[in-house]
């Protein structure tokens, strides 16, 4: 018997916890690999809302089983806008929220790992130039912890539900974005783009015109494998490959290896009675990861958990032992850049 996640609620994770905790308590546990190995984890949401919980605790939970998890990052998923105040600056809340979670972390009273080290929050750049007053009002909201901001690009209407997160087609070749994007590269901030591999070709373009901007590309710009897509993955493989492959000339861009675990990349993994092993989640993953590490070289990629959506197809230990797994091929200074050096370089944090 199946036990599937709430359909239509991406982030109702307080049901859907208990869920994946009792399939994932039906598993047998994994040796740690590499336990020495220090990881910054540079991608990770915290949500709280009266339905849509994760907080720190949760994810101290997740953490604390074996890996040596040195710090984390945490990206916008508009967990807490302010509810009035002017719309530009309403997601200034969720800087002041996730401020207020690291400086809990910093405390050392839930465990060592730095907890929201880093934060990467949500500005819209189709504000063009008056976008410097939203990114003013964040840099003083992260108290020094802002390093990004991040705009959800993502458009495809032929895979249903998930078309829903679309913001509308053509987002990145905007005037006004673009001019936005450069204020983002004038105040010293990262951008992270969230899309599908089918928005690989406008990001390229994007990467190319604002060259002074130094831009992450998320979970590996997540191909689609559902819907209209479900029975053409060798065709997404090839053009993501393509498209990847020209994307990797522009010196710019930086990749985040994850984001598979979540379900429009159609691998099957997550809803499992028995969750996959890491060996089975290095396996479906490897083919991706591997060609962007061929593309962009390990100095420009790092491994991210991108939980808790990620945790649809698999628990802490195992997803981070499957990267593990990936990276045995990789000289040991290429395993360093990919879980700790890229990541401490991109975002500038120090450790």
């Amino acid at each position: 018997m199946s036990h599937p996640l709430p359909k239509g609620k991406e982030w109702d994770f307080r049901q859907s916890l208990a869920v994946l905790d009792a399939r994932f308590a039906r598993q047998p546990a994994e040796e740690i690999l590499m336990p020495e190995l220090r990881i910054i984890d540079p991608h990770h949401h915290l949500v709280g809302r009266p339905h849509d919980v994760y907080l720190l605790e949760d994810f101290v939970r997740d953490l604390d089983t074996g890996h040596d998890i040195v710090a984390t990052m945490f990206v916008e998923c508009s967990a807490m806008w302010k509810k009035d105040g002017p719309e530009e600056l309403r997601p200034v809340g969720e800087t002041e929220f996730a401020n207020g979670i690291a400086a809990m972390a910093a405390s050392g009273h839930y465990g060592k790992t730095l907890v929201n080290h880093g934060i990467v929050s949500y500005a819209d750049l189709r504000l063009g130039d008056k976008v410097y007053a939203v990114l003013d009002a964040h840099i003083a909201a992260g108290n020094g912890r802002l390093r990004g901001i991040r705009n959800r690009a993502f458009f495809e209407p032929l895979v249903g539900e998930y078309g829903s997160l679309a913001p509308g087609d053509g987002l990145m070749r905007g005037a006004e974005f673009r001019k936005g994007l450069k204020r983002v590269a004038a105040k010293g901030l990262v951008y992270d783009s969230c899309q599908y591999h089918v928005q690989l070709p406008d990001f390229t373009d994007l990467a190319r015109a604002v060259p002074e901007a130094t831009l992450v590309l998320d979970h590996v710009s997540s191909p689609l494998g559902v819907a209209h897509y479900a029975s053409r993955k060798e065709e997404v493989f090839a053009h993501w490959t393509k498209w990847m492959r020209e994307l990797s000339t522009c010196p710019n861009v930086y990749v985040k290896l994850g984001g598979l675990g979540m379900p429009f990349a159609g691998l099957g993994l997550n809803n499992r009675e028995l969750p996959a092993t890491s060996a089975e989640l290095a396996a479906a993953w490897k083919p991706f990861f591997w060609t962007a590490i061929e593309f962009f070289g390990a100095n420009r990629c790092m491994f991210e958990s991108n939980f808790p959506p990620d945790k649809q197809s698999g628990s802490y230990p195992v997803v981070m032992n499957a990267y593990k797994r990936i990276a045995a091929g990789a000289s040991k200074s290429e395993v360093q850049s990919l879980f700790f050096d890229t990541a401490n370089a991109v975002y500038r944090l120090g450790l």
